[in-house]
């Protein structure tokens, strides 16, 4: 494949580096802090005609506009960037659009395996009733959203699967939680690169499953799976269909 990448950070280097490993052709790097007559400051459609893909991994703020900008061109989408949430038109752009698009708050198999197991935890110790659930995820002080996406969709795994939760508090509560609150805490220090840990808390013994990156090597292997897969599909997709279908070729 010849590929885009909008945002050259960190996350879009990983992914560059993924990408080139898998013996595809990067064409066109879009970023506007970016240094070099070789990085564009906007997407230009007259750049991306030989663009078979891109990934978007940028700002919150742009990549929205991003994202529908690559649409519109014709282009399949891969967008990780932390923090945005589409809204409800783009959504229905998304959906509506002849060029695939993949949107997820994180591409590791690992971590999308680890909501499958969060899932069956939520259920198992939902319904047996003597344990509290929390989420805690630590990042990097460089990290832009609090707490992750991540971490929020582990939170609303477990509010869909547990019948004892009906909502989130965020950040340290200025006062007793209500039952039925789920609490998400979360630290930023350092060069963490990624820790999220779900654990249940009962009077007689703590259970935690805990998902541990080692870099962000693995979100961006993720992150060129779901190119490859999203090539030829039209509309809105999550990660969990690209999984999927590496599930059942192994």
């Amino acid at each position: 494949m010849n590929y885009a990448i909008i945002g050259f950070g960190r996350m879009g280097r990983a992914v560059d580096e993924q990408a080139s490993g898998r013996g595809h052709r990067r064409t066109v790097v879009v970023d506007p802090t970016g240094q070099g007559a070789e990085i564009l400051p906007r997407i230009e459609a007259s750049a991306l005609r030989d663009v078979d893909v891109a990934f978007e991994f940028s700002l919150p703020g742009g990549a929205e506009g991003n994202v529908l900008s690559l649409l519109e061109a014709g282009v399949p989408v891969v967008c990780g960037t932390t923090g945005w949430r589409p809204s409800a038109a783009a959504e229905a752009a998304m959906r509506a659009s002849r060029a695939g698009v993949v949107v997820a708050p994180n591409f590791s198999v690992g971590m999308n395996l680890f909501y499958r197991l969060v899932r069956e935890a939520a259920r198992l110790y939902g319904t047996a009733g003597l344990h509290q659930p929390f989420v805690f995820e630590a990042h990097h002080r460089g990290k832009r959203d609090v707490p992750s996406g991540t971490a929020r969709h582990l939170a609303s795994i477990l509010v869909e699967t547990d019948p004892r939760l009906n909502e989130v508090h965020e950040g340290n509560p200025a006062e007793p939680l209500p039952d039925g609150t789920l609490h998400v805490a979360s630290v930023r220090a350092g060069s963490e690169p990624g820790t999220h840990t779900v654990g249940y808390d009962g009077e007689y013994d703590r259970i935690t499953l805990t998902h541990g990156a080692r870099s962000r090597a693995g979100f961006a292997l993720g992150a060129v799976l779901a190119a490859e897969w999203i090539a030829k599909r039209p509309g809105l997709h999550g990660f969990d269909e690209v999984l999927e279908t590496l599930l059942a070729s192994r």
